[in-house]
Protein backbone atom coordinates (compact mmCIF):
# COMPACT_ATOMS: atom_id res chain seq x y z
CA UNK A 1 0.00 0.00 0.00
CA UNK A 2 2.16 2.42 0.95
CA UNK A 3 4.58 1.66 -1.83
CA UNK A 4 1.84 2.38 -4.06
CA UNK A 5 1.37 5.38 -2.52
CA UNK A 6 5.08 6.77 -3.21
CA UNK A 7 4.84 5.27 -6.69
CA UNK A 8 1.89 7.30 -7.62
CA UNK A 9 3.10 10.86 -6.09
CA UNK A 10 6.72 9.99 -7.46
CA UNK A 11 4.94 9.85 -11.10
CA UNK A 12 2.46 13.12 -10.47
CA UNK A 13 6.03 14.88 -9.40
CA UNK A 14 8.33 14.02 -12.36
CA UNK A 15 4.44 15.26 -14.31
CA UNK A 16 4.37 18.20 -12.68
CA UNK A 17 8.12 19.11 -13.12
CA UNK A 18 7.60 18.19 -16.89
CA UNK A 19 5.33 20.58 -17.16
CA UNK A 20 7.08 23.48 -15.34
CA UNK A 21 10.42 22.55 -17.82
CA UNK A 22 8.33 23.34 -20.59
CA UNK A 23 6.73 26.10 -19.15
CA UNK A 24 10.25 27.85 -18.50
CA UNK A 25 11.27 26.85 -21.69
CA UNK A 26 8.49 28.50 -23.57
CA UNK A 27 8.74 31.53 -21.06
CA UNK A 28 12.37 31.97 -22.20
CA UNK A 29 11.94 33.50 -25.23
CA UNK A 30 9.87 35.73 -24.33
CA UNK A 31 11.96 37.77 -21.56
CA UNK A 32 14.07 40.18 -22.38
CA UNK A 33 17.69 40.15 -21.80
CA UNK A 34 19.48 42.36 -18.77
CA UNK A 35 19.38 41.07 -15.17
CA UNK A 36 16.03 39.07 -16.08
CA UNK A 37 17.01 37.41 -18.46
CA UNK A 38 19.97 36.60 -16.34
CA UNK A 39 18.03 35.14 -13.91
CA UNK A 40 15.63 33.51 -16.06
CA UNK A 41 18.39 31.30 -17.61
CA UNK A 42 19.96 30.15 -13.74
CA UNK A 43 16.19 29.29 -12.76
CA UNK A 44 16.07 27.14 -16.10
CA UNK A 45 19.10 25.50 -15.00
CA UNK A 46 17.87 24.55 -11.40
CA UNK A 47 14.37 23.25 -12.83
CA UNK A 48 16.23 21.11 -15.29
CA UNK A 49 18.34 20.06 -12.50
CA UNK A 50 15.47 19.60 -10.28
CA UNK A 51 13.49 17.46 -12.78
CA UNK A 52 16.15 15.20 -13.53
CA UNK A 53 16.59 14.62 -9.63
CA UNK A 54 12.75 13.71 -9.63
CA UNK A 55 13.46 11.17 -12.45
CA UNK A 56 15.89 9.97 -9.74
CA UNK A 57 13.75 9.19 -7.10
CA UNK A 58 12.24 6.14 -8.04
CA UNK A 59 15.32 4.54 -7.92
CA UNK A 60 16.33 5.81 -4.66
CA UNK A 61 15.70 2.06 -3.00
CA UNK A 62 18.36 1.26 -5.14
CA UNK A 63 20.80 3.35 -3.84
CA UNK A 64 23.10 3.20 -0.91
CA UNK A 65 21.58 5.20 2.25
CA UNK A 66 24.77 7.54 2.08
CA UNK A 67 23.80 8.43 -1.67
CA UNK A 68 20.18 9.31 -0.76
CA UNK A 69 21.41 11.27 1.79
CA UNK A 70 23.48 13.58 -0.29
CA UNK A 71 20.90 13.97 -2.87
CA UNK A 72 18.21 14.86 -0.47
CA UNK A 73 20.60 17.61 0.93
CA UNK A 74 21.47 19.34 -2.45
CA UNK A 75 17.93 18.94 -3.64
CA UNK A 76 17.72 21.12 -0.29
CA UNK A 77 20.53 23.34 -0.96
CA UNK A 78 19.46 23.95 -4.61
CA UNK A 79 15.98 24.58 -3.91
CA UNK A 80 17.12 27.21 -0.83
CA UNK A 81 19.10 28.94 -4.39
CA UNK A 82 16.16 28.79 -6.34
CA UNK A 83 13.40 30.38 -3.95
CA UNK A 84 16.31 33.13 -3.49
CA UNK A 85 16.84 33.63 -6.99
CA UNK A 86 12.79 33.75 -7.61
CA UNK A 87 12.04 35.77 -4.60
CA UNK A 88 15.23 38.01 -5.59
CA UNK A 89 13.85 38.49 -9.40
CA UNK A 90 9.80 39.13 -8.28
CA UNK A 91 11.16 41.73 -5.91
CA UNK A 92 13.35 42.99 -8.89
CA UNK A 93 9.90 43.04 -10.94
CA UNK A 94 7.59 44.76 -8.39
CA UNK A 95 10.40 47.34 -7.80
CA UNK A 96 9.98 48.72 -11.92
CA UNK A 97 6.19 48.13 -11.88
CA UNK A 98 6.15 50.78 -8.93
CA UNK A 99 8.91 53.03 -10.07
Amino acid sequence: MQANLISVINVAAIAVMLVCLYMVFTLRSKIPGGVVGKQWRLLTVLVTLFTVGYFVTPFFTMLPANIINLIVALIFFFGAIYVLITVRLIFRIIEELTS
